[in-house]
């Protein structure tokens, strides 16, 4: 499948901001079943652009831009061939071991009713670690409440399990720290996902991976109760969401900031030669 991409960032303030610098992973690597064919990123101010990789491999561009700045958008773009691998994702760039990922980050804690779900999915399943990870994927998406705007940034993975809601980064934090608790690695992956229900929405997506033995590395989508498909495009990874965000930063001046973000992932599908 060919995925056209278009990501934008808009930040405008009451009263001009004197500049801004802003940490960019908006950038896909290729991979097995993830060919990137087309990328680039735009400012709308007078920037300087500087690309670097920072310690789980994923590409970053900090953004140093100076005003006055009533508005400064960012836009990510491209295109994106994918192939469903059957939830795997192989030929990534690891800059670490699995291991890493069995750590918890203030993001990930697990609370005690949080660690028994996760040992009570494990007994269920008979000690069977991969059909544990299917149990806690389906239960998330079944007993979870998908609400935009119930949490923030800073949402913990206990406390959105215990509201029973969040999104997307919400389920996939709580699937990582579900996972880890069982001794099974896990990972937070953004990224975008290609959906048919909607022309735009109003940020990317997220998932977590889980590492088998044996296997590898398995995107798990508990938002959508499916493993990763062709519909998937992978950005950035880390151990919870502040690790991999889009785009973070800071700024000189300015009031009164407003965010919005708006995403379109479409196919594009080769033009037909008619004779």
């Amino acid at each position: 499948m060919r995925l056209t991409i278009r990501h934008v960032t808009r930040y405008a303030y009451a009263d001009p901001a004197a500049s801004a610098v802003q940490s960019l992973r908006l950038t896909p690597r290729s991979h097995d079943g993830q060919f990137v064919r087309r990328w680039r990123i735009e400012v709308s101010a007078d920037a300087r652009l500087e690309r670097r990789e920072d310690g789980y491999g994923n590409i970053v561009h900090t953004v140093f831009a100076d005003g006055p700045l009533d508005e400064f958008v960012i836009t990510a773009e491209g295109d994106v061939d994918t192939e469903d691998r059957g939830g795997t994702a192989a030929g990534t760039v690891e800059r670490h071991p699995p291991a890493l990922y069995l750590r918890s980050t203030p993001l990930t804690v697990p609370t005690p009713e949080l660690a028994r779900f996760a040992k009570d999915e494990l007994v269920r399943q008979g000690g069977n670690t991969l059909a544990a990870l299917h149990a806690i994927m389906a239960a998330l998406h079944r007993d979870m409440t998908f609400e935009p705007g119930s949490t923030m940034t800073g949402t913990t993975a206990g406390q959105a399990f215990t509201a029973r809601s969040g999104v997307c980064q919400d389920f996939a934090q709580i699937f990582c720290t579900a996972s880890r608790r069982i001794g099974v690695p896990a990972r937070y992956v953004a990224g975008h996902y290609f959906r048919t229900d909607v022309d735009e929405q109003d940020a990317g997506h997220a998932w977590a991976e889980a590492h088998i033995e044996g296997v590898g590395w398995i995107g798990f989508d508990p938002a959508n109760a499916v493993c990763v498909t062709d519909r998937y495009v992978r950005i950035a990874i880390g151990c919870d969401s502040f690790d991999a965000a889009p785009v973070r930063g800071t700024r000189t001046g300015g009031s009164a900031e407003t965010l919005s973000v708006a995403v379109r992932v479409a196919e594009r599908r080769a033009a037909v030669q008619v004779r």
